[in-house]
């Protein structure tokens, strides 16, 4: 069950980032502004977002084998309509990007479904290795300019769909909820009322903010900030992206682990001080090889294995029953995180021609985070109790 989820999320989050890679190729054949482009890149961030609230909550009363192959079926609309004739305009892409945020959605299906699967001694990895899904992205980084350049614009996305159906019909045959699975009878709106009442929901919003708010954030802009801040060619710049995502990917479930052995708190705390280091360095401008590359490349290492840590805390302290609609909340949080910073950073690079007003922000942003992580986070968290082989 784990590792269907965990294949369901990584291709729709594949899908959720098909318009990342071809975002400079867009802005040339379409003639965008900087701000236009990261607009499009940005629209399903957001929207897969917001849509996360909903889903994590009708998840909670229905369940994962309902909702993996519904969330999956519905995004391939969006894949379709940009691939064969919505990437003719802005406004039309906006459209499309719009309902592709449907992709993003996934998450808030798949944390609930993994959490009612595994005791909470062991969520933290559980969810950490589900969360690795979030490669999608890489996916999408390494294979859709090349296939656009080999066969047609429409190629990544006629492939994604295909993928797409292929797992919405395995799922609906394969997937099973957890024996036991805690069902809410309440409605929706009570639900998320007594959700917004729970201080882990606010408190893993803010963190999730800043660690999955930074990792969407790079993984849909870096191609731009490189091609614009280095100079290289987009196919370069796109399989750096790829190599960020990995990186981060592979540290989710290491955070995970790290939280389910030593506590969520320590790790973050480790984590948001690497971010905040590596990113008031990268706001300098640093030489691509091999310091800026090193810089990025912590920064994504201590964002993936943050938003590990971000949702083992939620296996901790959320209800059974409000898995679910705290990690809708909590999502919708983190892709919001990274609706903000491709816009800002687009915005004050056309201002100033430069990035380093962006970069010095998140190193500020990173270190609020750490200090509210020891002052008001670190009372309510459980202590782990180690075991000793």
């Amino acid at each position: 069950m784990l590792s269907l989820a965990t294949v369901g999320f990584a291709l729709n989050f594949w899908a959720w980032a098909l318009l990342s890679p071809l975002g400079p190729m867009l802005q040339e054949g379409l003639r965008l502004s900087a701000l236009s482009q990261a607009l499009v890149v940005a629209v399903p961030v957001v929207v897969g977002s917001l849509g996360r609230i909903p889903v994590g909550a009708l998840t909670d009363r229905y369940g994962g084998r309902v909702m993996f192959p519904v969330v999956s079926v519905v995004t391939i609309l969006p894949v379709l309509f940009l691939g064969l004739v919505g990437h003719s305009s802005l406004v039309s892409l906006l459209v499309g990007g719009f309902v592709l945020g449907m992709g993003g959605t996934a998450f808030a299906v798949g944390v609930p479904f993994v959490s009612a699967w595994f005791p909470p001694r062991r969520r933290g990895l559980a969810i950490g290795i589900f969360g690795a899904g979030m490669g999608g992205t890489a996916i999408s980084a390494l294979t859709t300019v090349n296939l656009v350049k080999a066969w047609a614009f429409a190629a990544p996305f006629v492939v994604t769909a295909v993928a797409l159906a292929v797992y919405a019909i395995v799922a609906a045959v394969v997937l099973r909820d957890a024996p036991g699975r805690a069902t809410p009878r309440e409605s929706l709106g009570r639900r998320l009322v007594a959700v917004a009442r729970l201080p882990i929901t606010w408190q893993a919003s803010a963190l999730y903010a800043v660690a999955f708010g930074g990792y969407v954030a790079f993984s849909v802009y870096l191609p731009a900030y490189l091609k614009t801040a280095y100079g290289l060619a987009q196919a370069d710049a796109a399989n750096r992206m790829a190599g960020f995502v990995v990186l981060a990917v592979l540290m989710r479930p290491v955070g995970g682990w790290l939280s389910d052995r030593i506590g969520p708190v320590r790790v973050l705390t480790s984590v948001l001080g690497v971010v905040g280091v590596a990113a008031a360095l990268q706001a300098a401008k640093l030489p691509l090889m091999p310091w800026a590359t090193l810089a990025f490349l912590a920064m994504a290492a201590a964002l993936g294995a943050g938003s590990g840590a971000v949702f083992a805390l939620v296996g901790m302290l959320a209800p059974a029953e409000q898995v679910g609609s705290v990690t809708g909340v909590v999502g919708a949080a983190g892709g919001l995180g990274g609706f903000v910073p491709p816009l800002l950073m687009g915005a004050l690079y056309g201002a100033f021609g430069s990035y380093a007003l962006g970069l010095a922000a998140l190193a500020l942003v990173a270190l609020a985070a750490l200090l509210f992580t020891v002052t008001r986070v670190r009372s309510k968290a459980p202590r782990p109790r180690l075991e000793i082989a």
